[in-house]
């Protein structure tokens, strides 16, 4: 006999947690949440510059690699994925950002009622406890801790007044009025932790006798009777289980978990399923397709005093002692992330919002792979241009009929002339900004792409050979009203009963920032609409 749940929610990362949470809070709801991975115990997981460990730790990490990308002379592009209770949120870059006000504006142009700014951003507010307290724009005593950087270093402040020297207005607050300018980054970080949704929003539910949560629960498949979604099969050490879903099942797999375990359960485009191998339960085109990232490259510089965190990787001693530091005062170069500094900024001053993200560490690298992160063994800094508003679309489909075969992911990067231009924009502006006054008695050298790289043609090789996913993946169950649309605007599986999706996959366009944050708030939004619905009944 299966166990029954009102609701079944297939992941706990950054949405999953969320939904866990809210949809128990009242009592009423009887809630099993099914996590892949394992705990979120591993002591790098909590620390904020734990991020070097956990982006290659397959114990926490699904380590994806994409297919390889016709226009980066067929490189692959590797692919972080959170495993473990947090998901992404538990091995992600801590940065708080939601976007532009006008990225949500246009989801609603595009049919999605009640996701323009005005809608979202009580959602917003409500999952936030931002460390300067609430505004207009910033919620208090929420789930969500947002914390001001906690630890000044100096090569950080010249680095910001470079950007103001280059002509970047400084902005304190990239999420309130204006998101366009230079300053200090926020983190969800606590007490100087990671703040995962797993801590924030997990944590506090887990003695409620109405939430059950299995960890190492792959869900294999959706189970669907007469055209509604009833339960979900998965595998655990104990072997195969099946629940029962007297309400709803809610995917929350992220941008290649949900399309993939859609596309297992024969919820997909239909001639990639025969072609794989998999029986159509319904055909819907759009599952796996619109996947959107941005995009990035790395201008890294050799500087003269020894004030970088590349340090932290080629000296024993000064590794202990920034460890000592944290573990007994909680202070010092391990309570930060690395990226304190950033500027968004217009590629072409006609638009109007920003379509280039520059993301300024205290770290320079040689390499960021599957084999780990390689530092330069001077000191050094990274200024990092990210594309905001690609314009190319990739697909997330099925490797093979097996669930536990990994997807096959292809992005489609440098679709265009303007996705290329942007990059070339943003190496340009990293040279410039380094070029300025507070960075004179700092800057040695240009390491990557180095000096000799100068003209456009050389530049567009440069980009092709070195650029990245800057591991933003959304769009791949994209919420709309048309043909290709996998979701509604309430985020239920078109033609399907009992079935939705709830996590950045949703995103019809992707935002202008970072993407945790408004996945965060699509759950929280999401969490309101399913009790809404669940009262209607």
């Amino acid at each position: 006999m299966a166990d029954e749940f009102d609701y079944i929610v297939t992941g706990a990362g950054s949405a999953g947690c969320v939904l866990a949470n809210r949809l128990s809070e009242n009592g009423k709801h009887k809630v099993l949440l099914l996590e892949a991975g394992g705990k979120d115990s591993s002591f790098w997981i909590h620390v904020p510059m734990g991020y070097a460990k956990t982006f290659v730790d397959p114990r926490v990490n699904w380590m994806f690699e994409s297919e390889p990308e016709e226009r980066l002379n067929g490189r692959t592009m590797y692919q972080p994925r959170g495993k473990v209770l947090g998901g992404t949120s538990s091995i992600n870059g801590m940065i708080y950002m939601r976007g532009h006000a006008a990225d949500y504006d246009q989801w609603r142009q595009l049919g999605n009622e009640g996701w323009d700014y005005d809608s979202v951003l009580p959602y917003f507010r409500k999952a936030e406890d931002n460390e300067r307290g609430a505004d207009e724009f910033h919620g208090a005593g929420g789930p969500l801790r947002v914390s001001d950087q906690p630890y000044e270093w100096e090569i950080a402040k010249s680095l910001l007044e470079a950007c103001k020297q280059a002509g970047i207005p400084y902005n304190p607050d990239f999420n309130g009025a204006s998101q366009e300018g230079c300053g200090y980054y926020q983190t969800t970080t606590n007490n100087k932790r990671r703040w995962s949704t797993a801590a924030a929003y997990l944590n506090p539910a887990r003695g409620r006798a109405n939430l059950s949560i299995e960890i190492r629960a792959y869900a294999t498949k959706i189970l669907v009777e007469n055209g509604r979604a009833v339960g979900v099969e998965y595998k655990t050490p104990a072997g195969m289980k099946t629940a029962r879903a007297r309400g709803e099942v809610i995917v929350s797999g992220g941008a290649y978990g949900s399309p993939h375990l859609l596309q297992v359960s024969g919820i997909g485009p239909q001639d990639h399923l025969r072609d794989i191998g998999v029986d159509v339960v319904h055909h819907l085109p759009g599952v796996g397709s619109n996947l959107q990232d941005h995009f990035n490259t790395y201008c890294t510089y050799k500087i003269s005093k020894n004030l970088s965190l590349n340090k932290l990787q080629h000296s024993f001693v000064d590794r202990m002692i920034a460890g000592a530091r944290y573990v007994f005062l909680r202070d010092g170069p391990m309570t930060g992330n690395g990226m304190y500094v950033g500027a968004l900024v217009r590629t072409d001053r006609r638009f109007e919002r920003p379509d280039l993200q520059m993301n300024i560490s205290a770290w320079s690298t040689i390499e960021r792979t599957r084999d780990g992160i390689q530092s330069h063994p001077h000191p050094g800094i990274s200024l990092s241009p990210v594309h905001l508003r690609p314009e190319g679309r990739g697909t997330v489909r099925l490797g093979s009929a097996d669930p536990f075969a990994p997807p096959k992911i292809h992005f489609n990067f440098m679709k265009s002339d303007y996705d290329m231009q942007t990059m070339l924009h943003g190496m340009r502006l990293a040279r410039h900004i380094v070029r300025q006054h507070a960075m004179q008695k700092l800057l040695v050298e240009e390491t990557l792409p180095g000096i000799h790289i100068r003209t456009e043609e050389d530049m567009i090789e440069d980009v092709r050979a070195r650029g990245v996913s800057n591991l933003h993946p959304v769009g791949t169950c994209g919420m709309g009203t048309g043909p290709m649309a996998v979701v509604d605007p309430r985020l239920k599986v078109h033609g399907m009963g009992g079935l939705r999706v709830v996590d950045a996959s949703i995103m019809p366009v992707i935002v202008a920032g970072n993407t945790n944050a408004p996945t965060i708030m699509i759950a929280e939004k999401a969490s309101d609409m399913i009790l809404q619905d669940a009262l209607a009944v």
